[in-house]
């Protein structure tokens, strides 16, 4: 720990995010929508950290978008479009250095994005190309053929069209960032049952909050990442069959289904209990203020609207309390507890993904800015709070029905780490590598806080410099099992070389742990490489002697040209 300063900002980022179920954002009261010029929050909110020399040691950005640029169909472990922000920002602090190796750290934070979408081209039929049906979010009656997407060309570039404007923005608040924050640091902490909070209404009606439960269209997915079966967004009635097979894990209670309405209950999950709960009861809820910059710490998914709402409610608690007009609030989305999601009572009635993922029914968002506001109030006037419940802790009990390795095996006249399918001698800039080897389960060492690959550049006979790992946005790693029986498998390493990629010799090397013996709880450490390659420039200039090529001259004769015309002018050429 050593001293420092924390400078905050705001801005507008557009062209990043769009809103998943506007049908149920437009079921909120026209007057309260008529406060914003958008459906979805597009301001990104910057703290810039200092030490005591004014040299930058950190950031951390807060937008509201979700993390799925990369769809469902997507294999790879990926930090998707935050990731790469990151990844881009602490790059160009730390001086190009690996990811996650430098000392400057950057945070792109989650805010109140529980309907935010970054597939900005909307969502569409992949089977006609039209709009899909806007309350249901189906096609021709299927979820699974209505999918948003863009704004790239397939969803790795999308990944990166979205990273990178939150990057351009963050880091153009974190350079203009003026606003010095000072005054105290401090924090309210308070653990709540969710599941039986007394709401008023108004001064004759009051309302509760609701065991777990998750809606029918929960199992519809979003336009994201459609679910299967019959499934709709918008489903506000039950289904016999799906009862039934609901009815098998854990029936719900009469009071459950009024307490949820108008959410068709498809998995009771505050009921179930084998093999233990299967959603919490207990949240966690957190303020944590630094001077008159407040973080509200929600554990769940927030939609827009929900998230205004709990940041207004709070910051005029803060303001009535004493803290100054200038006070600022900002939601931190999926703290310390998930509890799903949180849209608000009017988005709730529509039973879109989102309402039916908010698991302790229609008044859940009232619930949690009651709670807000009383740990703001707490915290200004200097108040403790009680712990509150203390949630179960499970970790001893937990089941895993991942398989643990059985054993790894190797071809017949192969070992592990051989390349089997190795590079070519020379590639262009901005072209691309591939390599295969024989691999292991990686799953024997997980290469924590290291990497199952490198890419590395001869700088002499013996030095070999790393320039990428498994971390980097343009490699890829993956590995395939190809027979069961004898336990072998592949990995195969991509890389998309850039195209300012200095020219020289490269390698590519993997690495892995194998089990050999089935018998045996030992692992053995393996590396392999792949032959030396060439990255060499694009030509620039035009050369004739390239036209001596059979295939070229076909499309001389379709223009009317002929070899015998050019081959005068081929054989000057020395």
């Amino acid at each position: 720990m050593k001293p420092g300063n924390i400078f905050v900002n705001e801005g507008e980022l557009l062209d990043s995010n769009i809103n998943r179920s506007p049908s149920a954002y437009l079921n909120n009261p026209a007057d309260e929508r008529a406060k914003y010029k958008y459906d979805v929050d597009k301001n990104m909110t910057v703290l810039k950290f200092v030490d005591a020399s004014n040299k930058p040691i950190g950031m951390i950005s807060w937008f509201a978008v979700h993390c799925t640029s990369m769809n469902n169909t997507n294999h790879l472990i990926s930090s998707d479009n935050k990731g790469y922000a990151a990844q881009l920002f602490e790059a160009a602090i730390n001086n190009n250095s690996l990811p996650v190796k430098g000392k400057f750290i950057a945070a792109f934070a989650q805010s109140n994005l529980g309907d935010v979408s970054p597939n900005i081209k909307g969502p569409h039929c992949i089977n006609t190309g039209k709009p899909c049906d806007i309350l249901t979010s189906t096609c021709e009656g299927k979820n699974e053929l209505c999918i948003a997407s863009g704004p790239g060309k397939d969803m790795f570039d999308s990944t990166k069209i979205i990273g990178e404007n939150q990057y351009k923005k963050a880091m153009d608040l974190f350079n203009s960032a003026k606003s010095m924050l000072s005054g105290p640091v401090d924090f309210r902490h308070q653990f709540v049952n969710m599941s039986n909070i007394t709401i008023k209404i108004n001064d004759t009606y009051s309302a509760m909050t609701c065991k777990p439960a998750m809606g029918y269209s929960f199992a519809a997915g979003t336009t994201d990442g459609p679910g299967a079966f019959d499934f709709k967004q918008g489903t506000t009635k039950d289904n016999f069959f799906w009862n039934l097979i609901r009815d098998l894990i854990a029936e719900p209670s009469n009071e459950q289904v009024k307490c949820q309405a108008p959410k068709p209950i498809l998995l009771d999950t505050g009921e179930a209990s084998e093999p233990y709960p299967w959603q919490p009861q207990i949240a966690s809820t957190q303020l944590l203020r630094l001077g008159d910059f407040v973080i509200i710490a929600v554990p769940g998914e927030f939609t827009t609207m929900s998230g205004r709402r709990t940041r207004d409610a709070v910051r005029d608690s803060l303001i009535k309390n004493g803290l100054p007009s200038t006070t600022k609030t900002v939601i931190a989305g999926m703290a310390n507890t998930y509890t799903d999601y949180i849209t608000t009572y009017e988005e709730y009635q529509i039973q879109r993904y989102e309402g039916a993922s908010t698991i302790y029914g229609p008044h859940t968002l009232k619930a949690y800015i009651n709670q807000f506001v009383f740990l703001a109030e707490a915290m200004v006037l200097n108040k403790t709070v009680p712990v509150g419940p203390k949630p179960p802790n499970y970790l001893s009990s937990q089941l895993s029905f991942n398989l643990p390795v059985v054993y790894d095996g190797q071809p017949s006249g192969q070992v592990f780490g051989q390349a089997i399918k190795d590079v070519s001698l020379k590639y262009l800039q901005n072209s691309t590598v591939s390599v295969t080897f024989v691999s292991a389960n990686p799953r024997n060492n997980l290469m924590t806080e290291k990497t199952f690959l490198t890419v590395e550049k001869q700088n002499s006979s013996t030095d070999w410099e790393v320039i990428a790992t498994d971390s980097s946005w343009n490699t890829i790693f993956a590995w395939e099992r190809t027979s069961t029986l004898f336990g072998e498998s592949i990995a195969t390493i991509t890389w998309d070389i850039p195209a300012d990629q200095p020219t020289g010799t490269y390698r590519i090397r993997h690495f892995g742990y194998a089990k050999p013996n089935p018998l045996s709880e030992a692992i053995k450490e393996f590396t392999g490489s792949s032959k030396p390659f060439q990255v060499v420039t694009k030509k620039l200039k035009f050369d004739w002697r390239d036209f001596n090529r059979p295939q070229y001259w076909r499309y001389f004769k379709a223009l009317g040209h002929y070899k015998k015309k050019y081959q005068n002018l081929y054989n000057t050429i020395p």
